[in-house]
C-alpha cells in the first residue's frame, strides 16, 4: 500500500509539473525545445528506474504500453489531425506518460466498490447530452458508446471508468496548459469536439483494453 502510494503521488506530480515546466518553457527561463527534452529526460529516467526494479509482468505491461501509445499517438495527431501538439511533433515523454497514467489508475482501482462501475459515468451525462443539443461536441455521444461497451465486454471494467476521469483531468490540465490543442471538428467524420473532447478517455479506454488483452496473452504462454 506505501509503494502504490508513493507510485501515486509521485506519477501525479510528474504529470502535474512536467507538463507546466513543458509548456512554460521552465517559467521562461530556457527555451521551450530545451525544457521538453529537460522534462523528458526525466520522465524516461523514471521509467526506466520502475522497470529495472520491478517484476516481469510489469516490465511486460509497460513495453506493451509503449508498443500501442507511440503509434497510436502518432497516427492521432500526424495523420488524423484530431489535435496538434504545442511545438508540432509528438513530446518524446508522452509514450512513458501513458504508462504512469495507466499503472495510476490501476491503483485507483484497487480502492473502489464494484458495484460504483456504471455510476461513475453518470455525472458526464447531462455534458454529453449538452454537447449534442448545442453541437458542440458531438462526438461525445460516441465515445460515451465506446467507452459503455469497454465496461460492458471488457476484463477490466472498473479500470475504464477511472480512466474516463484520470484522462479528462489530465487532458484539461494539458490544454489549458496548451501542451496540445484539440480540433473543434474531427476530421474525416462530421463531427465536434471540445477542447479537450468530453469522453476523451475512450481512446486511453481502447489503449489500455489492447494492452490487458495483449498482456494477458503473452502470459498465457510459457
Amino acid at each position: 500500500m506505501k509503494n502504490n502510494l508513493q507510485r501515486s503521488i509521485l506519477y501525479v506530480a510528474t504529470i502535474f509539473i512536467g507538463l507546466l515546466l513543458s509548456s512554460t518553457a521552465f517559467f521562461g527561463l530556457t527555451k521551450g525545445i530545451t525544457a521538453e527534452m529537460i522534462v523528458s529526460l526525466f520522465v524516461w529516467a523514471l521509467f526506466i528506474n520502475i522497470y529495472r526494479t520491478t517484476d516481469r509482468k510489469e516490465r511486460i505491461e509497460m513495453l506493451t504500453v509503449l508498443a500501442f501509445a507511440t503509434p497510436m499517438e502518432l497516427f492521432f495527431s500526424e495523420i488524423w489531425l484530431i489535435y496538434e501538439y504545442q511545438r508540432g511533433l509528438m513530446p518524446l515523454f508522452v509514450p512513458a506518460g501513458h504508462y504512469f497514467l495507466f499503472d495510476l489508475g490501476r491503483i485507483c482501482v484497487q480502492n473502489l466498490n464494484n458495484s460504483i462501475t456504471y455510476l461513475g459515468l453518470l455525472p458526464l451525462i447531462p455534458f454529453v447530452i449538452y454537447g449534442w443539443y448545442d453541437g458542440s461536441d458531438t462526438s461525445a455521444v460516441l465515445l460515451l458508446i465506446f467507452v459503455t461497451l469497454f465496461i460492458r465486454f471488457g476484463k477490466e471494467s472498473q479500470l475504464y471508468v477511472v480512466m474516463v476521469w484520470l484522462a479528462l483531468a489530465m487532458e484539461l490540465w494539458g490544454t489549458y496548459l496548451m501542451n496540445w490543442t484539440w480540433s473543434s471538428h474531427v476530421p474525416w467524420t462530421g463531427l465536434t469536439a471540445w477542447n479537450p473532447p468530453l469522453l476523451v478517455g475512450a481512446f486511453y479506454c481502447l489503449g489500455d483494453l489492447l494492452v490487458v488483452w495483449s498482456v494477458a496473452k503473452f502470459e498465457s504462454k510459457p
